[in-house]
């Protein structure tokens, strides 16, 4: 009776937490800011991919980090979708003619690459509800510069690390890949059902490295301090999320007229819908976490 008791009070606990989320989505504008974050997304993802993929592809080859990143994007929008990134990756890594234009070629990646997560790091922020920056003027302004400038330089090393942890996910997913196949190659001779019990390890391996990179952006990007544990159970919460709604934006896509509709732009079309309705799930993951902590992790005190 009291296991059942305990059960009731996590269901309602849950229960609270989950309308809070919805509350709090409604009133910090969720919807805005995926709107804004899919624009800003849309032509940073070039770059980002490029980055990551040069990191993945120096271990493991470029190719066979591109093949991957492709094929995922083909899952879950589609054959256009996945061909507008490829174009998008061939184009972005095409190099430039002589050493100055390579330079301002690179830098221009480096500042598109950061500022979708500069973005995401300004909305985390506000649902987190952290206080807007003092404003100076006149000779105080002039005196506060550099420290203005120095906080710039920091949020952009700080979103540049965050490509960096993307770039290292893929490749720890591209190496696991690669043992699994070995493995299911090697042993479905002996086991008649190794192929589902592989597939199944897959798609968990999958799931635990979006985890991983939830966590990872929920815990640097606020300007918050948050315990792993919050993270770690808004992480998965989103991941969970993530994983059903990318089938059902991929059903979506799928089964919608926006190619016959925008003709040769429906592809593009395509792709920024998906990025903002999968911006829409992580903002209300975002939220989750945040009640999360408020309700029972680390900030239970201050609620």
């Amino acid at each position: 009776m009291k296991a059942f008791t305990t059960f009731n009070d996590v269901l309602a606990n849950l229960k609270d937490v989950l309308l809070a989320s919805i509350t709090a989505w409604f009133d910090h504008r969720g919807a805005s800011k995926g709107a804004a974050l899919a624009f800003y997304t849309l032509f940073s993802l070039a770059p980002v991919l490029v980055l990551a993929i040069a990191l993945a592809g120096y271990f493991f080859g470029v190719d066979a980090a591109q093949g991957r990143i492709v094929g995922e994007v083909k899952l879950m929008i589609g054959a256009s979708g996945a061909d507008i990134v490829q174009s998008m990756l061939l184009s972005a890594r095409n190099p430039a003619d002589g050493l100055i234009a390579t330079l301002i070629a690179t830098s221009l990646m480096l500042l598109g690459a950061t500022t979708m997560f500069i973005e995401l790091k300004e909305s985390l922020d506000e649902i987190w509800a952290m206080p807007a920056k003092s404003k100076t003027h006149g000779v105080n302004r002039i005196a506060a510069k550099p420290s203005v400038i120095a906080l710039m330089i920091r949020t952009r090393l700080l979103a540049f690390g965050i490509v960096l942890v993307l770039g290292f996910l893929l490749l720890i997913s591209l190496v696991l890949s690669a043992v699994l196949g070995l493995l299911q190659h090697y042993l479905s001779g002996l086991f008649p059902n190794a192929s589902v019990f592989f597939f199944v390890l897959s798609n968990l391996i999958s799931i635990i490295i979006i985890i991983a990179l939830f966590a990872v952006i929920f815990k640097m990007l606020p300007n918050v301090a948050l315990s792993w544990g919050d993270v770690t159970t808004g992480a998965i919460f989103t991941a969970v999320l993530f994983g059903l709604g990318k089938y059902g934006i991929g059903v979506y896509l799928g089964n919608n007229t926006i190619s016959s509709s925008f003709g040769a732009a429906g592809s593009v079309i395509a792709l920024l819908l998906w990025i903002y309705y999968s911006s829409q799930i992580f903002f209300f993951g975002a939220e989750f976490t945040r009640q999360y902590a408020l309700h029972f992790g680390s900030m239970k005190s201050i609620k």
